[in-house]
């Protein structure tokens, strides 16, 4: 814990950010750093709270110590608590800017509302980590003779490929684009986070010893029964990238598109990248200058609002089919579990208008081309109140409404039935291995991240990974010094 009293005497403080105007002028970061000093009095506001719930199974899936790096950064050893914290996380400089911070949810103090900043000290801790000098290449002191080949280079192939490095394996990291980073390099604005952090952990894993091998889309360029012939084992780390269906008209219009391949693309152009390569959408998408509607109310939908503000978008409707939720939820019959209450991000505050129990029913247009979105009040079954429809002028509108899973092409289509997948209700594929050793159907081939658990946050995917490592450690060398 930080200081004793500190929850009594000091108020909750966050990053600030600059000013809407300011900021959709640009994709870079917009937060404004706290000193180590006022980082020091958050940490101080953790207090003895008996069980810590934040780091729980209903605060972080990663089981982050907070307490006690919250105490060392109190103390001001910041070299410690980046030890502690790299102990459960390789990378808390991605969470420390993405997670939603389940953790502070969960936070005894959040029963008062004011929970303690953990998310605003983790990343003070990554980032005062970089400035010190102290993440460095960890390489591994001996190595096994053993080689593992990771597909997919997101969170989870990221988490993977460093312990398994760590733990003396030769690691071959495959990645389809052109960079390594998945879906957070290439899905995740920059706004949100820069890309130079991913660069900086690929520098180092490359220092452990990591081989990463991009522009190779395995099952299309590279066969898995090659690399299962190759390698010792072989772990899928996908994402979840098939758009869910929305089952909305649409009629061929142009000006209609899912929201994955127009994130994709303003990434690659900050990124420098030429964006008619990306293979996920040919034409070019930009919003400048026109009405767009967003359909879906999470955070793919929310970075999509972000974009668009910043390419000049003349007006940005956001449509969620739910009911607005309330402006605070009962703690007592809520907590420390993740609550449904108003929240509004960052995109949203940028001046976005937001639509709640809206349906979408068709997208209109003329000419082939769209503009407006048929709309209409649901009911509490969420089905359309006749009478009620209404049209929203748009030249642009993305479908932001989830994922249902891994590409069906590539990995999956090459491996066939030898890789066993699944669907729910909602008909979301995923690939069948359990959370203990992550080996699937067939022989020598894991799976963890979204591929494996379904669309998911960040956090979970860098736990899957590290676990999934773990059990890869154990199943070749038949023990295993790597966490869970």
């Amino acid at each position: 814990m930080g200081k004793v009293t500190g929850f009594l005497e000091i108020d909750r403080q966050t990053h600030k950010y600059q000013p809407a105007s300011d900021r959709i002028r640009h994709f870079r970061e917009f937060t404004l750093p706290m000193s180590d000093e006022e980082v020091g009095k958050q940490a101080a506001r953790c207090m003895d709270c008996g069980i810590p719930y934040c780091h729980g199974p209903t605060g972080c899936p990663i089981h982050n110590q907070i307490p006690d790096w919250n105490d060392l950064v109190y103390a001001g050893d910041w070299e410690t608590a980046i030890s502690n914290l790299h102990s459960t996380n390789n990378f808390p400089e991605f969470t420390g800017r993405i997670c939603p911070a389940p953790c502070e949810e969960a936070c005894t103090l959040n029963l008062e509302d004011t929970p303690v900043a953990i998310k605003t000290v983790e990343q003070a801790i990554a980032d005062k980590a970089y400035k010190l000098g102290l993440i460095k290449p960890q390489p591994a002191s001996e190595k096994t003779g053993k080689r593992v080949a990771v597909i997919g280079s997101g969170p989870a192939g990221l988490a993977a490929a460093q312990q398994l490095g760590r733990a003396g394996h030769e690691v071959d990291v495959y990645e389809r684009e052109s960079r390594p980073g998945g879906l957070m390099r290439y899905g995740i604005p920059d706004f949100k986070m820069e890309k130079h952090w991913i660069d900086k952990r690929v520098e180092q894993m490359s220092g452990e010893g990591v081989t990463f091998n991009c522009g190779v889309n395995v099952g299309v360029d590279k066969t898995v029964e090659a690399l299962v012939a190759e390698y010792d084992a072989v772990l899928f780390c996908g994402g979840s990238e098939t758009p869910r269906d929305s089952g909305i008209p649409r009629e061929g219009l142009t000006g209609v598109y899912d929201a994955m391949p127009y994130l994709v693309q303003q990434n690659r152009r900050v990124g420098g990248e030429p964006v008619q390569s990306s293979g996920w959408q040919a034409e070019e998408i930009w919003a400048g200058g026109k009405h767009v509607v967003v359909v879906g109310g999470g955070d793919t939908a929310s970075d999509c609002v972000g974009t668009a503000f910043r390419q000049g978008a003349v007006k940005v409707t956001q449509l969620d089919i739910r009911p607005q939720p309330p402006q605070t939820e009962d703690k007592l019959t809520v907590w420390p579990y993740w609550a449904t209450k108003m929240r509004t991000s960052s995109s949203q505050a940028e001046g976005a208008i937001r639509e709640f129990r809206v349906a979408t029913l068709e997208f209109v247009g003329e000419d082939g081309v769209l503009t407006g979105v048929k709309c209409a009040e649901v009911d509490e079954a969420r089905r359309p109140v006749p009478g009620t429809e209404f049209v929203i002028k748009a030249d642009l509108a993305f479908i932001a409404i989830g994922f249902a899973g891994p590409f069906a092409s590539g990995f999956l289509a090459d491996a066939g039935e030898g890789v066993k997948t699944r669907a729910d209700r909602r008909g979301n594929v995923s690939i069948v291995a359990d959370d203990e050793r992550y080996l699937t159907s067939m022989e020598k081939v894991y799976a963890a991240g979204d591929a494996r658990r379904g669309q998911s946050l960040v956090v979970w995917a860098i736990r899957e990974g590290r676990q999934a490592a773990r059990a890869i450690d154990l199943d070749l060398m038949g023990a295993t010094t790597l966490p869970r």
